[in-house]
């Protein structure tokens, strides 16, 4: 069963990954936690090393073949994402299992805010 319930999550975080650029953090990690009771210190580690080489191989190739990529952002923003990825995850080692889960529910409580009421404040 917990096979069936990490390839449901994995299909689920790919065709999200391909269609809205999101998976890890939105869907891996709660699906993680709630289906198959992982600690959340533990859920955010396994996302980001199962996430890394499926997407940067298939939907990348896929969005070059398009042209729908700006290599010179991508660059740039690899860059600094990983630097903070790697400042990110040693904060949160530093954090209590609680105020993590506390911190990663306010983060998707506010990103459902963007995505229902989008507009620049006034």
């Amino acid at each position: 069963m917990r096979v069936m319930i990490l390839a449901l999550i994995g299909l689920t975080a790919g065709m999200s990954s391909g269609l809205f650029g999101i998976g890890g953090g939105v869907l891996v990690v709660p699906a993680l936690i709630y289906l198959l009771d992982f600690p959340a210190h533990r859920a955010i580690g396994t996302s980001l090393a199962v996430l890394l080489p499926p997407i940067g191989a298939a939907a990348v190739y896929a969005y070059y073949r398009a042209g729908h990529i700006d290599w010179q952002a991508a660059i740039i923003l690899a860059a600094t994402l990983f630097a903070g990825a790697w400042l990110g995850a040693i904060a949160a080692n530093h954090l209590n299992e609680t105020w993590l889960r506390n911190l990663f529910g306010i983060f998707l409580i506010a990103l459902g805010c963007y995505t229902l009421f989008p507009g620049k404040p006034a």
